[in-house]
């Protein structure tokens, strides 16, 4: 791991790392993305093959009722009771989330609200590489379905036989999803985004994924909208000569495990410095002075999961102003974030937490102000209404209001 130190050229471009941008990759999207709005589905297929070395035919895109039974038989019995478990978790976290309409009125008629609301269709994309991520399915429906959203796809690309694993087919059958397609990478967000003959058009796009996938749902927000754009996932740790040297090595490797992981060091111990020095893993080590200073670098760095393996951690918590997500003591590694705590494990990465928060219920509703005025409150607040509007020259908005009284 290599030494940084706070205020350095290297330490800045580490709280710089997520405002990038590979001209390449923006360049290929942009033509992956007018290729599936023009020719819809067959640009699908195309992509498809050229990607994924899977050849399709249209009716193989979405899975079938068949697929979807069969991959019961694929799996073993207790991994059904397993999510159970984890279902239950997410469930009662996102419970706390759920937001109702209100409205207040007062003496003189004036009546104000806000209306909360459910997106009515929602595109979920769920990455299949190397292995399937079985638990990006889990952490991006159940709070789309706490929310209320009327209907959620799913978008994760085939395998070499042509289908998606079990796994994924099964979580996605007991959470109710109501369509899975065969398709990744940027031809899927266009066809979330466009819609094709086969792939509904949604409101919003949510899920992590590769550096290609982020690009298009930046090119498509405004068509739609997406809930971030996620890039490698990262692990910031702040420990001190307290902390557990076997439990830092292993979060910083665990996190380092996911391709362009990232694993960052923060501490005041000369001892965990010499001792990370050594260590082939994927990322830096940020020496600082004290505690204080080690929370202010983790508020510069706003890492998307910040643990805190010194002795009082809570203490430290209340200074940290930029997390996706705070682990807390040596018995919280990220881990349980990842899986089976409860909060999604979809998080704003590269420094983004100074302006994202993780996935949740409010990501898939929207709310539309209520106003009512009586004629007895309209005549209370013109004075101030038309000198506003006398101020910025807008005489017909005063018109709508003098015509009133007439």
């Amino acid at each position: 791991m290599k030494v940084v130190r706070v205020g350095s050229q290297q330490f800045q471009k580490l709280c710089d790392r997520g405002l990038g941008r590979n001209r390449r990759v923006a360049e290929s999207v942009r033509n992956i993305i007018e290729s599936v709005r023009v020719s819809g589905d067959d640009a699908l297929l195309k992509y498809t093959r050229k990607f994924d070395h899977v050849k399709l035919s249209p009716k193989d895109l979405k899975v079938s009722e068949c697929e979807m039974s069969g991959s019961y038989q694929d799996i073993k019995p207790e991994f059904v009771s397993t999510l159970k478990v984890v279902m239950e978790n997410i469930t009662k976290f996102y419970k706390k989330q759920l937001k109702r309409s209100w409205k207040i009125k007062d003496a003189d008629g004036v009546l104000l609200g806000e209306n909360i609301v459910p997106l009515e269709k929602v595109g979920v994309y769920v990455p299949s590489g190397t292995v399937p991520l079985v638990s990006s399915v889990y952490m991006t429906v159940i709070p789309a379905k706490m929310a209320g959203v009327k209907k959620i796809v799913l978008v994760t690309p085939p395998n070499e036989h042509k289908s998606v694993d079990p796994h994924i087919l099964v979580v996605a059958d007991l959470l109710k999803v109501d369509a899975i397609y065969k398709v990744g990478g940027a031809q899927a967000i266009a066809a979330l985004a466009f819609g094709t003959r086969t792939i509904p058009r949604v409101d919003k796009i949510v899920g992590p994924g590769n550096a290609y996938v982020t690009e298009a749902k930046r090119q498509v927000f405004g068509y739609c909208g997406i809930d971030m754009l996620a890039g490698p996932t990262e692990v910031a740790i702040i420990a001190n000569q307290m902390s557990d040297v076997n439990f830092i090595k292993a979060d910083l490797a665990a996190q380092a495990e996911h391709f362009m992981g990232m694993s960052i060091l923060i501490t005041n111990s000369k001892r965990l410095v010499k001792i990370f020095k050594k260590e082939n893993i994927n990322g830096y080590i940020v020496m600082v002075n004290n505690m204080d200073e080690a929370a202010n670098v983790a508020n510069m760095l706003a890492a998307e999961h910040l643990q805190i393996l010194t002795n009082n951690p809570k203490k430290i918590a209340k200074k940290i102003m930029h997390a996706g997500a705070i682990f807390l003591g040596p018995y919280t590694p990220v881990a349980v974030g990842d899986y089976v705590a409860g909060p999604s494990h979809v998080l704003p990465t590269g420094g983004s937490a100074r302006f994202f928060s993780g996935l949740g219920v409010s990501d898939f509703c929207k709310s539309s102000h209520i106003l009512s005025f009586t004629k007895k409150a309209l005549e209370k607040i013109r004075d101030p209404l038309e000198k506003v509007a006398g101020i910025e020259k807008l005489d017909k908005h005063m018109d709508s209001i003098k015509v009133r009284f007439e």
